[in-house]
């Protein structure tokens, strides 16, 4: 492999200097299925992502994870770039599938030797290692079995955190059961543009709760081996009304007050009420009672949910912009938003189609710290995917992605001016290291700071890499 890291990149900023607090974690972060490729290696099982890629129609270009990064061979060297980046942390996610091929029973011990090797390499190097124990891949023996609709698939969470545990615990102090639950739950179960591609309003409702209560399982299980911080990590987006969006200060009338309220309901709160509070907000139990009733939430759900969490994971890509508009059936992947419409907004767009305005990132952060006060955040993903064009020069190839350099710098900012209003925000994790499998956008989507070459394999640094090396050096941006 070819890492090629030159040249050094001048201020994109005439705003000042945002110099971030003594601690200030940075960082990159990535997912097992995105990256590690291998998928046949070592014992590993198959994941819901294996089938569903496998699935005409489901993934663009019909790409697979089968080789993504090819980081499971190639482990050494990236956390040799990530040195080379001067990255302070490293947040990857376990393969459950590889670690319990069947999910639960027998545990895979060459896959845990995989993950022993890489958490040495990342401690020898100086990078923390955060750990998520699930990203996604759901062992797909557990999917016949019910996958997150069903009960036990909490427990067996709870059982392989243990596992996980008991292998890299003496190493590993940074902890997250579960990325973006609500992802899982609505487009996995909901909308079905996810795996497992399910498209049922009460398997994506039964889901949601599951994941909440394996969180607390997952919890007590890591607490009780010793485990010093754990973490939740949630997709978050302000929710606003466009004009809103914009203006904080802008009038709200009572129905789309009510379209924000609701929806929001739908996005944080019924994840975090129950984990953070020990319930569920009063929108979502009306909603749940018409989509079958709160019959699957057992006495007891809520305490067990209820479980000390240190960090709230907060990933953030866009503002999420509703309305009211009476008569607007509800959206698949939204059970319960009869009457709430979904605008498109004026902005500038990623190449996902996503309005880029850094400024809601400032007020989610303030906002869920005074929705859950003294609750300590960190910004566990942030990115973005543009065109990227690699370009030769004199001095080696490069690849000038000023719109992505651009896209971190604003965020930086803005998580920055949240902390300058008081959130307890405690770092900033870019998303993504690499450029990789980008779910049902197969590899038709980059989003690295580091761009790959899928066909030979070869690592080159952006410009927005270069970026964020200075702005690691000089803790925070010129």
């Amino acid at each position: 492999m070819t890492v090629t890291s030159r040249g050094t990149l001048a201020s994109h900023s005439t705003q000042g200097r945002a110099v971030f607090p003594e601690g200030f974690v940075w960082g990159a972060a990535t997912a097992a299925y995105q990256i590690e490729g291998a998928v046949r290696d070592d014992g590993r099982g198959p994941s819901v992502w294996d089938t569903f890629s496998r699935t005409p129609g489901k993934v663009a270009s019909g790409h697979t994870g089968d080789v993504a990064c090819d980081h499971y061979h190639r482990y050494a060297e990236d956390v040799r770039l990530m040195a080379d980046l001067g990255l302070g942390a490293y947040r990857f996610s376990v393969s459950w599938p590889r670690v319990q091929p069947d999910g639960a029973g027998p545990v895979n011990t060459r896959g845990l030797d995989f993950y022993d090797r890489l958490v040495d390499e990342l401690v020898a190097a100086g990078i923390t290692p955060y750990v998520t124990l699930y990203h996604w891949d759901l062992p797909q023996a557990l999917e016949d079995r019910g996958g997150w609709t069903s009960r036990d698939t909490a427990h067996r969470l709870a059982e392989y955190a243990e596992v996980v545990h008991a292998r890299l615990g003496d190493r590993v102090r940074h902890w997250t059961t579960l990325n973006e639950p609500w992802v899982q739950a609505f487009l996995g179960y909901g909308n079905g543009v996810h795996a497992p591609g399910r498209t049922d309003a009460r398997s994506a409702l039964l889901a949601s709760h599951h994941f909440v209560l394996a969180h607390g399982l997952a919890t007590q299980a890591l607490r009780s081996a010793g485990a010093r911080e754990i973490m939740l990590v949630v997709n978050s987006s302000l929710v606003v009304t466009p004009e809103g969006m914009l203006d904080p200060d802008a009038p709200v009338s009572e129905a789309d007050a009510e379209a924000v309220t609701r929806a929001n309901a739908m996005l944080h709160r019924q994840i975090l009420d129950p984990v953070l509070l020990g319930e569920y907000p009063a929108e979502m139990l009306e909603i749940l009672e018409r989509h079958g009733g709160t019959g699957h939430i057992h006495d007891g759900d809520l305490k067990e949910a209820h479980q000390p969490t240190d960090v709230i994971g907060v990933n953030y890509y866009n503002p999420c912009v509703v309305r009211s508009k009476r008569g607007e059936p509800a959206d698949a992947a939204w059970p319960g938003s009869e009457d709430i419409a979904f605008p498109g907004v004026e902005a500038p767009k990623t190449a996902m189609g996503w309005p880029i305005v850094p400024e809601t990132l400032s007020r989610l952060l303030l906002q869920l710290s005074h929705d859950y006060p003294g609750t300590a955040l960190m910004v566990t993903e942030n990115g973005a995917a543009f065109e990227d064009v690699v370009t030769a020069g004199a001095s080696g190839d490069r690849v000038h992605d000023a719109e992505r350099t651009a896209y971190i710098d604003a965020h930086l900012r803005a998580v920055h001016a949240a902390i300058e209003g008081g959130a307890d925000v405690r770092g900033y994790l870019v998303w993504s290291l690499l450029d990789n499998f980008e779910w049902a956008e197969g590899y038709d989507r980059r989003f690295g700071i580091v761009h790959v070459d899928f066909a030979t394999q070869r690592r080159l640094v952006k410009d927005s890499g270069i970026y964020y090396r200075e702005v690691i050096r000089e803790n925070g941006p010129a």
